[in-house]
């Protein structure tokens, strides 16, 4: 047991069921982890075992569909019991087999489906709701009302499905869910639900659906076959498609905290045996899904406030990844187990480090959301950015080079980082050559505003993985065509990033790029205007903010984050919402054109404006271009090179870390 955290790691129960230590895989929609007929495939099967090799006492697969007629979605899209039970059972059951060899249990996430938030392309473009509402995707589509022969067809689903799930060898499932505004909780939240039969009006009434699911369960499976809840006690709903910001004052549409707490004790009587609490739905989607702009265990507030209410187990994920976070949260009786969900992404063997007293190896997770969320809404599987064998965990794994190589990393960034690691953990002789006197490349500058401080954090887990894999790196060390030729390398791995776009704004001399700013070479000001309204730009915006400087905004197309990508919807829309509701001025389809006497003159190309403000200088946040000029220089020269990350292309640290791991893991 861990010395430092021991509570980590003592039992709990959850209803007859026994988990080995507070840590679960939380749920997460399982995109690529099942064939057409709703069975879990070879992928998946490998995803979650590595988790339960990696220590978390509890395994919970999420987003399973009971049924696949009344809300119809395209397959393979999530697992389904009902639709090949016989099929279902053999391939879960050797997932639930291998899993229980680590002394780990496994409940498997039930869900009665989208309803109003439907993605188009997994349900197309109709749905399923309480009442006939407006879709949240579609603008101008309306939801379908259920008839109550179909909410009983989805009780009686449930109940088929827990005894497949039980004859698989699962441990207990999870209902998906009175939370996040799916289906269920639509059913649960007024604002939602405008029926009149007995499944709306008084609060039982709404519960009704979600009570008479637990009830179905238990009557089929046993009163000791555990159910747990995915539950949002507060659903932080402003109007339809408006959520309310941390800190904001407004009057809540959906579930607010005093209906929660009765509404926990309701689900608690009919049998639920644990709530896996947040906050927050799909018209607030930063609150269900926390980009790095939300505090570090943001729900502990809200699932204290269950903890206090109810009986049963609280679990709380959340953003929950540091384990002084996660042991103090339950010291103080603010919850009794942790969920991990993008975190065991990033590193599946989170639960056994802690344990190990090695927490300072634990590859941190970004919160940047575009490999387990970004990546989703583009049609493909889980994953995750820092991480790239991350659902791919057999076909990814690092196989011992057959032919030891000495290998040649040029640029001590993230991809030159990881491109080192890689191959050095392959057995090839490994050198980097790092032309400034620090490892990072611009991840440097973008990590300097405090909500970003994992990206330090990436920095810091990579520098100590070289160290402890004893890769030579030199520091202050150009590299020429002369220094190729001294070092004979067989193989050299070009990873020299990207440089900061100028831009010449005629009369203007105090114009500087947001890099030199956000590494303290050059002081703004008081006033500034920032020139690019891309990610770069924006979180440059609100870190300045937060310093007490007023900023405004220039950005030539006709809205913020037009270019960006791929990002999930939570951290576009949070980032968007808190530059308005902290009142940062923002020029769209404008240019700057020249700095004159009177402040830089602003130039609207729609109305053919011109604005001039005040300003103490300018900051350019253009975007980057690829420094590839000494891999132009010796590519034909060298017998073996490969160009990687931003030098290739510009884009983001995911490409970075997955363009560096392709390359290395194949050399």
């Amino acid at each position: 047991m861990s010395k430092q955290y021991p509570n980590l790691f003592e039992p709990i129960k959850i209803g007859s069921v026994e988990i080995k230590n507070r840590y679960m895989l939380a749920p997460m929609g399982p995109a690529g982890f099942c064939d057409a007929d709703g069975s879990f495939n070879e992928r998946g099967v490998e995803f979650y075992v590595e988790r339960a090799r990696g220590g978390a006492g509890l395994i919970m697969p999420g987003v399973t569909m009971v049924e696949n007629e009344i809300e119809q979605c395209s397959l393979p899209s999530m697992p389904c019991p009902t639709l090949n039970p016989l099929n279902f059972i053999k391939t879960a059951k050797l997932m639930t087999e291998r899993i229980h060899a680590y002394d780990a249990k496994i409940f498997l996430q039930l869900s009665a489906g989208f309803g109003r938030v439907g993605i188009p392309a997994i349900v197309g473009g109709t749905a399923v709701a309480p009442s006939e509402i407006p879709h949240r995707w579609l603008p101008g589509a309306t939801c379908r009302a259920l008839t109550i022969e179909e909410i009983k067809t989805y009780v009686r689903k449930f109940a088929d499905s827990a005894e497949v799930t039980q004859k698989a060898g699962f441990d207990g499932v999870e209902i998906h869910a009175v939370h996040e505004g799916y289906l269920l909780d639509q059913f649960a939240i007024s604002f939602f639900n405008r029926r009149t039969d007995e499944y709306g009006g008084s609060l039982e009434n709404r519960l009704r659906f979600a009570t008479d699911i637990v009830k179905a369960i238990k009557e089929r499976c046993g009163q000791d076959f555990p159910v747990s809840l995915r539950y949002s006690i507060k659903s932080f709903i402003k109007d339809w498609l408006k959520g309310g910001l941390p800190g904001e004052e407004f009057e809540e549409k959906g579930r607010d905290i005093e209906e929660g707490i009765e509404a926990a004790k309701i689900l608690e009587a009919a049998g639920y045996d644990a709530l896996n609490g947040d906050v927050g739905s799909y018209d607030s989607w930063y609150w269900s899904h926390p980009p790095m702009y939300q505090d570090k265990g943001l729900y502990l507030p809200y699932n204290e406030i269950l903890k206090n209410t109810v009986k049963i187990p609280i679990i709380t994920a959340g953003r929950m990844d540091d384990p002084e976070l996660a042991s103090r949260a339950i010291a103080e009786g603010k919850t009794d187990m942790i969920g991990l969900a993008r975190p065991l992404l990033a590193d599946a063997d989170i639960p056994n480090k802690v344990k190990a007293g090695k927490a300072e190896k634990i590859r941190p997770c970004l919160s940047c959301q575009e490999g387990c969320m970004g990546r989703l809404a583009k049609f493909t599987s889980i994953s995750c950015a820092v991480n790239p064998t991350a659902g791919r965990e057999k076909d990814y794994a690092l196989i011992p080079a057959l032919i030891k190589k000495k290998v040649m990393v040029v640029g001590g960034g993230v991809a030159g980082m990881e491109a080192a690691r890689v191959a050095k953990l392959r057995g090839h002789e490994v050198e980097l050559f790092e032309a400034s006197d620090k490892l990072g490349g611009v991840v440097l500058a973008g990590g300097v505003p405090d909500f970003k401080e994992d990206d330090f954090a990436l920095l810091d887990w990579y520098r100590a993985e070289l160290e402890a894999l004893n890769i030579n790196v030199h520091l202050n060390s150009p590299v020429g065509p002369e220094t190729f030729a001294q070092q004979k390398p067989d193989a050299v791995i070009m990873a020299t990033g990207s440089k900061a776009r100028l831009l010449e704004i005629p009369g203007a001399d105090n114009v500087y790029t947001a890099t030199d700013v956000l590494l303290g070479k050059k002081d703004p000001g008081n006033t500034i205007l920032i020139i690019g309204g891309g990610l770069v730009g924006c979180e440059t915006a609100l870190w300045l903010h937060d310093m007490g400087k007023k900023v405004y905004m220039i950005e030539l197309q006709d809205g913020l984050l037009q270019l960006a990508g791929p990002l999930c919807h939570a951290n576009s829309e949070m980032l968007l919402e808190l530059m308005q509701f902290k009142k940062i001025e923002v020029f769209t389809s404008s240019k700057v054109v020249e700095q004159n006497a009177d402040g830089f003159v602003i130039y609207n190309e729609h109305l053919g404006e011109k604005t001039t403000i005040k300003a103490d200088s300018a900051i350019l946040s253009v975007g980057y271009h690829s420094e590839r000029s000494l891999y132009d220089e010796v590519k034909n020269q060298l017998p073996e090179v490969h160009l990687i990350g931003d030098s290739r292309q510009v884009q983001n640290i995911m490409y970075a870390v997955w363009d560096a791991y392709e390359v290395a893991r194949s050399l």
